[in-house]
């Protein structure tokens, strides 16, 4: 059987179930009648279509859809306004389109959506059942909600079981980072397993989409499991670049675009990033170190990184040496200091400060 492609998560969500796409997918498989619809009207639709009669003013609905189905030929449906258009029709897409599909109802459905941009959906007659959509390039299968619910079960445990491993990775850096002994693999390792996340993730929603309402606890869990992953693999990104990543752009920008092999070669990932070699040792600079600061300015943050260059020279500074920062001054430094040293309080402070 040819594999999904990825289709678009509105389109998704037009066949969850419950909706009325979806009743009438499953009714007219219960029936085994097969069926082939384009959904969308205008020129594009009128070039591809030849005989079966049109309707005016039909409501769309999963029943009558369903009754239609049982005639020969094709039917078109104007999702957007609600209305069944024509039906018994006989589709003709370009022959020469490639399609890597088998059956004849397949074939003439991936041509006609590769040809109209519109999606089509193709329902195979008894047998093996089997309900598509094709969009453009993208195809995919439409499951039933057991199977979709057990896809995401599985999903949400991997995501939890990689969770673990980054906020394990997090750790190590941390440690690492106060004992001067950090390697670029620790660096790349943490950012490619934020990366596995962020790519489970988006299955994930995938998933959901296609369960529509069935879904929102789903949608709960798969964010309280991804919660401030992004963000801590942006910052380990700018603490350890050569060069400041330009504002506004993502470590993810390269990363979401490597195959899953790709993804999960260590070495890869380090020359995608410009982060190699694996074994180099590697000083932060201290971009996590003052993300901690809470409603601290974006400026005054950069003002101090500039200021203090490493993280070894922004941990042993002074409340003195931060309040000379533009944007700092003595209050401020205080309370700098007491993120960075949460442990032992205000740090280096200087009494002049006081």
């Amino acid at each position: 059987m040819t594999p999904n492609i990825a289709a678009p998560i509105d389109l998704l969500r037009r066949f969850a179930p419950g909706t009325r796409l979806r009743e009438a997918v499953e009714l007219i498989m219960r029936q085994g009648s097969g069926a082939l619809v384009i959904l969308g009207a205008g020129p594009v639709v009128d070039d591809v279509c030849t005989g079966g009669f049109d309707l005016v003013d039909t409501p769309f609905t999963a029943q009558r859809l369903a009754e239609l189905a049982k005639m020969d030929g094709g039917m078109v449906v104007d999702d957007a306004a609600g209305t069944i258009t024509r039906a018994n029709v006989h589709f003709i897409p370009d022959p020469t389109i490639p399609t890597q599909e088998t059956g004849t109802r397949f074939r003439t459905a991936e041509r006609l959506a590769r040809q109209t941009g519109l999606p089509v959906l193709a329902v195979s007659e008894e047998g093996h059942l089997l309900a598509v959509v094709f969009s453009g390039d993208a195809r995919f299968a439409l499951q039933t909600v057991t199977e979709l619910l057990a896809e995401a079960n599985q999903r949400l445990q991997a995501l939890e079981r990689l969770r673990g491993q980054f906020n394990d990775a997090v750790a190590r850096l941390n440690r690492y980072e106060a004992d001067d002994v950090v390697s670029m693999h620790e660096v790349v390792g943490l950012i490619q397993r934020a990366s596995v996340i962020r790519r489970l993730a988006q299955g994930l929603d995938t998933v959901s989409a296609e369960l529509g309402d069935s879904a929102s606890l789903i949608s709960l869990q798969s964010s309280d499991l991804t919660g401030g992953v992004n963000g801590i693999a942006e910052l380990v990104n700018a603490d350890y670049r050569k060069r400041k990543p330009n504002k506004g752009t993502s470590v993810f920008a390269k990363l979401d675009l490597l195959a899953e092999d790709d993804l999960y070669d260590a070495e890869e990932v380090a020359k995608v990033l410009n982060l190699a070699p694996l074994d180099a040792h590697a000083q932060p600079r201290g971009a996590r170190a003052i993300a901690r600061v809470p409603r601290l300015p974006d400026g005054v943050r950069d003002s101090i990184l500039r200021r203090f260059t490493s993280y070894d020279k922004l941990m042993a500074a002074s409340a003195d040496d931060l309040a000379k920062v533009d944007g700092v001054g003595k209050a401020r430094a205080r309370t700098v200091l007491s993120y960075l040293h949460p442990i032992s309080g205000a740090g280096p402070m200087a009494s002049s400060v006081d």
